[in-house]
Parts: structure tokens; sequence; C-alpha cells
């Protein structure tokens, strides 16, 4: 499995990358979404963690921007200070939608089942979040 990072605070992705690198999954870092782009251009990430409150191009435009490029990725939010309307909006687009801070063990959990859902899944984006469409 392929991760890519994405996060404006240096020391927290970069760790956050060494401490995923040492369970055996491995992960690419940045500190903007420009460079992400950049990134996932060039490289098959299965999913992006992405910071939602960021300089420049933030979590929630980054995601629509990757998705255009690797329409398969799956995407995990990541934030320390979001708004009601960020959770909202990252809700509804992402797997998983993640308050700062966070153990490395739930961020593994959380990133493993995107991915299983992903491979079970036959339905809507509700579907992969684990919600029941029409309830």
């Amino acid at each position: 499995m392929k991760v890519l990072l994405v996060d404006d605070e240096k020391e927290f992705v970069s760790t956050l990358a060494e401490r995923l690198s040492f369970r055996g999954i491995e992960a690419d870092w940045t500190v903007s979404g420009e460079d992400a782009l950049k990134m996932a251009q060039g490289t098959h990430y299965e999913v992006a963690v992405l910071d939602v409150k960021m300089p420049g191009l933030g979590g929630i435009e980054l995601r629509k921007k990757l998705h255009g490029l690797h329409s398969q990725m799956k995407f995990l939010f990541l934030t320390g200070h979001g708004s009601q309307e960020d959770f909202k909006v990252g809700s509804r687009v992402a797997s998983f939608y993640l308050a700062k801070p966070l153990k490395i063990e739930e961020l593994i959990e959380k990133i493993k089942e995107t991915l299983k859902r992903a491979a079970n899944q036959g339905g809507s984006s509700q579907e992969a979040r684990g919600e029941r469409p029409g309830l």
C-alpha cells in the first residue's frame, strides 16, 4: 500500500510517515497541496491523508484535484481546527474525518478500513463511509 500524507506541519507529517513506515506502510509526505499534486502526477497512491486547513491549497480543494488525477484514490481528512462546514463537506467526500492529535494505530486502522471498504464496494460513497443510504 502506498499513502500520500499532506500536512503543513512538517514535524508532524514527517514523523507520521516515519511511524507508518515502521509498520510496513509506504508513505510519501509533503507540506503543501501544490507539491502533493506534483507528486501524484508521477506516483500512484491508494490513499491520501490530507490536512483540511493549509496555506494555499487546502485539503478539501486538494482532494478534488487529486480525485481528478486518480479517480480510484481514497481520502481521509485530518484537522486540528476545522469548522463545522469543513466537517460537513469533508465527511461527504472522504472515508474518514479525523481530529488531531491522533494515535498512529487509529490512523492505520482507518486507512485499512478505507481500503477494505473500497475493495468490497459496489455502492455509493455513503456506503464507503459505513453509512446506509436512505437511513
